[in-house]
């Protein structure tokens, strides 16, 4: 048949209709043309007619490079290599050698606060124990290439035997059952398939119980990667069966190297002191310090223009952060000390319009007690942002004694504590500071003991001179008879102290020495009683001895005379003469010694 020759080659109509099919570009030009006239001869020969297939592929790709969208600090910079990885160097060192002598756990879990690099370790993990170099040949490593296919498809996310599961959504059991019955499948086209589970705690208790049995004996092929920022929330026999990295807070100074590294990739440029405002205030948190970062880079954009280099300041990190002037915070700490109420309160005044919180003033405070405390021990100040504060530090740490300040640290956080809690942070962080300046006049509570109990050894200078009375009776002020005698009783010497109080007259006293004389009737020595009973009552050695004079009267002697005062200024009121007088046989009766009889009388008028 004549048709067979048409059928085996390419059809008519399809050649026509590539010879008559114009391109996608002469259709655009023509509608162009049509609706604005032809006002773009120069594109004409960036689209030549004789390849109009090959000119296709460019106009699909030009408007795709602007459409991607901005990636902020946090995901640009995450670590893709262990070398990366900041503050983590023993875990690093430790799977590097687990890597190196092949005693590589079967389930890790990584634990730390936020943004410390939990699950981007994991994401190294996999990448190590599934790289296999540039050439297709390498095994696991520590430093893996990051150009081979496994690398690159675990870095964009999309390997297929690298599976991560945020349990936050994926809490229940038929969730851990999918993983249970797919470990049992081989890995697809890495060495290892891996299951990186994020926010792990989350988990619910029967899905845990569940998952126990294949997370301690998986088979050969897989790996179990955990990430939980509240480890105290897993069970036990979770935390028994696997490997634990606890990931440590990245300390101050390396976070500012850090993003100070960062600003010089960005084409930025940041003072130091504001690179260690963002680092403070991250908290040990690469992930919080670059979100910081970010919005400070924007901030200096917003300020300095899109013609200029971008430029991020301390003064401008601090007014975004709403954080205290530091020169500011040293004027008023340094009026809090000198004891300034107007200049304490001005200043308060002053950086609450400027924006800053009271809570945020009341701990800055606190900052500089803690540095000034820490100087003291000898790191002096080298914590410091500036030489002007590490120089006031110095001067504060020199000034004030070691109690004052632990005094003004309690101080301040209670006063913290307040702000937090009051309907008004201002006024109370003002009532606050004030309790702290007028504190500072108060003595110290340790020298103040001391001084009381040296008033209490040396009684003479500290009882005033010539307060009456002979000067016999000048020492019973110094140390308290009635009180001594009151030690021996409770010391248990009974007898002694009867004998103290109703014999003993007190010529002489003074710590460690008494010198008396005796009521008359008493017929030997008390002497060597007393002095032991003092012994044992004081702790302290004692000097007793009789000495020439009367001394004052006995304690008894002082009770008698005081009753007879008393009865003598009963009998001489009005009422009571009178009743004498009507009632010539009355008597006083004690008011203890009442309940006789059928009398119920009282010496009280």
């Amino acid at each position: 048949m004549s048709d067979s020759g048409d059928m085996s080659g390419t059809p008519p109509w399809e050649e026509e209709g590539e010879e008559a099919k114009p391109s996608a570009a002469e259709l655009e030009a023509a509608g162009q043309s049509a609706m604005f006239g032809d006002p773009a001869p120069p594109k004409q020969p960036e689209t030549p007619a004789p390849a109009p297939a090959a000119e296709a592929p460019p106009v699909k790709t030009t408007p795709a490079e602007p459409a991607q969208p901005y990636r902020v600090l946090a995901r640009k910079y995450r670590p893709q290599t262990f070398s990366e990885l900041i503050g983590q160097d023993a875990m690093v060192t430790t799977l590097a050698h687990a890597i190196e002598r092949d005693r590589l756990a079967h389930a890790f879990l990584m634990t730390g606060v936020r943004g410390v690099g939990k699950t981007s370790t994991a994401r190294l993990i996999a990448k190590a124990l599934n790289c296999v170099g540039p050439d297709g040949q390498g095994g696991s490593t520590i430093d893996p290439c990051g150009v081979c296919e496994p690398c690159r498809a675990i870095a964009e996310g999309r390997h297929i035997d690298v599976i991560e599961m945020d349990a936050a959504s994926h809490t229940g059991v038929d969730d851990v059952r999918e993983i249970i019955e797919a470990v049992r499948y081989a890995a697809v086209s890495a060495r290892y398939k891996i299951y990186i589970i994020d926010e792990v705690h989350m988990l619910s208790r029967n899905a845990f119980n569940a998952l126990l049995k294949t997370l301690e004996e998986p088979p050969a092929h897989v790996k179990f990667l955990f990430a939980t920022t509240e480890v105290d929330k897993l069970p036990v026999t979770v935390l028994s069966r696997t490997q634990r990295f606890d990931l440590r807070r990245i300390p101050t100074p390396l976070l500012q190297q850090h993003f100070a590294e960062i600003c010089r990739k960005e084409d930025v440029e940041a003072e130091p002191e504001a690179l260690a405002l963002v680092a403070a205030a991250a908290e040990g948190s690469v992930r919080d310090g670059l979100s910081i970062l970010d919005q400070a880079i924007a901030h200096a954009d917003l300020e300095s223009g899109s013609d200029e280099k971008a430029q991020v300041t301390a003064a401008r990190v601090r007014d975004m952060l709403g954080l205290a002037d530091k020169g500011a915070q040293r004027r008023l700490f340094d009026a809090l000390l000198g004891g300034d109420p107007q200049a304490m309160l001005a200043g308060v005044d002053q950086q609450y319009a400027l924006g800053v919180e009271p809570l945020a003033l009341l701990r800055g405070m606190m900052e500089l007690t803690h540095r000034i405390a820490v100087a003291q021990v000898g790191n002096a100040g080298s914590d410091a942002p500036t030489e002007e504060e590490r120089q006031a530090v110095e001067e504060w740490a020199g000034r004030l004694s070691a109690g004052q300040v632990h005094r003004l640290w309690q101080l301040l956080l209670k006063g913290h504590e307040e702000v937090r809690n009051a309907p008004d942070p201002l006024v109370a962080a003002q009532m606050a500071l004030l309790r702290v300046l007028h504190a500072t006049d108060l003595p110290d509570p340790g020298k103040l003991t001391r001084q009381l109990q040296d008033m209490a050894a040396n009684g003479v200078a500290a009882a005033p001179a010539g307060e009456g009375g002979s000067p016999s009776a000048a020492p019973s002020a110094t140390v308290d008879w009635r009180e001594l005698c009151e030690r021996v009783d409770q010391a248990g010497r009974l007898l002694v102290a009867n004998t103290m109080r109703d014999w003993v007259r007190v010529i002489d006293l003074a710590p460690g020495r008494l010198v008396y004389s005796l009521k008359p009737g008493l017929g030997e020595d008390p002497a060597a009683g007393i002095r032991e009973a003092l012994n044992e009552a004081t702790g302290q050695r004692w000097q007793v001895e009789i000495g020439s004079g009367e001394g004052m009267p006995s304690l008894r002697e002082q009770e008698e005379a005081a009753r007879a005062a008393e009865e003598e200024r009963i009998r001489k009121a009005p009422l009571v003469e009178a009743a004498l007088a009507a009632f010539p046989g009355a008597e006083f009766v004690e008011e203890d010694e009442a309940p006789r009889g059928d009398r119920n009388w009282s010496k009280q008028a």
